[in-house]
């Protein structure tokens, strides 16, 4: 996953400042680990988060040789889903890379134990009419944990409650098992919350340097304190990216660009954000595409 943005100039040294940061082997992990190994939610999650980071930092130095020197020359707004929220609020200068990569490390250690308790995890649903899918879900004690947009909600709860729901599922939609370590965004997580609480009063988060959304309700971040107490509260609350998705489109945004590992959002805003051009960065092949879609707009 890493192997090609590592190819790029500076991205070594920036990767191994967030592995001291994570307090992990990023660049092991993200070019010749097994797939095993970076699925445990521990790793994954601060793998995922410098990715995006270090993908964004090459974004940016392409754009800066188009003139664009600044973040806020290109980025109008900028979101992120679930522990994308972390890389979202770096970009927006709320926290440092360090310090994000840093709290989503904790974040993933946290949730790994609190998903140890007990045997949880989440479904993908796929289609049906919105108010049915709820009735389902409620009837199995399960939670819409990602509420995607598009015909997609993401159940999470007991596996057995799961399996419940895959053998009944609502009218017109599937059911799909996701590999995941356990019901993140529920109450079941709430052993990690504090934990992650206790981490992020060691920080000091700045007030955002260019608008931000907020998986909570879709709505912008209005201090660097919010922002931090959002994205630990986020552990055992529900992901609206649908929200996030109406308020770029009541805000105007005609183009987007997913950072790395890119294309379930893209995929996600063809559905629910229909007309709204996007380019998602899988490797720095895709880097071009991206400054021809900023630069057009």
């Amino acid at each position: 996953m890493l192997q090609p943005w590592l190819e790029l100039d500076g991205a070594g040294e920036f990767l191994d400042e967030l592995s001291a940061a994570a307090d992990l082997d990023l660049r092991h992990l993200g070019t010749t680990a097994d797939a095993e190994t970076i699925k445990d939610t521990q790793v994954a999650q601060p793998l995922i988060v410098a990715t995006s980071l270090l993908s964004a930092r090459a974004l940016q130095d392409r754009l800066g040789r188009s003139g664009q020197k600044d973040p806020s020359d290109w980025i109008g707004v900028t979101a992120g889903h679930s522990v994308g929220e972390y890389a979202a609020v770096a970009l927006a200068g709320i926290l440092s890379p360090a310090d994000a990569v840093s709290l989503v490390a904790t974040r993933g250690r946290a949730m790994a134990e609190a998903a140890s308790q007990e045997p949880t995890g989440m479904s993908a649903v796929v289609g049906g009419k919105p108010e049915e899918v709820q009735q389902a879900l409620d009837a199995h004690d399960l939670v819409g944990a990602n509420v995607n947009g598009g015909g997609q909600v993401v159940a999470a709860g007991r596996l057995t409650d799961l399996e419940a729901l895959g053998q009944e599922p609502p009218a017109r939609a599937r059911v799909i098992p996701l590999a995941v370590a356990g019901a993140f965004h529920t109450r079941f997580m709430a052993p990690a919350v504090e934990t992650v609480r206790a981490a992020a009063a060691g920080l000091q988060p700045q007030d955002p340097q260019m608008r931000c959304l907020s998986n909570a309700d879709g709505g912008p971040l209005t201090s660097g304190v919010q922002a931090l107490d959002r994205l630990v509260t986020q552990i055992s609350t529900p992901v609206r990216w649908d929200l996030c998705q109406a308020t770029m489109l009541d805000d105007g945004v005609d183009a987007a660009i997913e950072l790395a590992p890119g294309g379930v959002l893209a995929g996600l805003a063809r559905r629910g954000m229909r007309g709204v051009q996007t380019v998602a960065l899988k490797s720095p092949e895709d880097l071009d595409a991206a400054v021809e879609l900023i630069t057009s707009h």
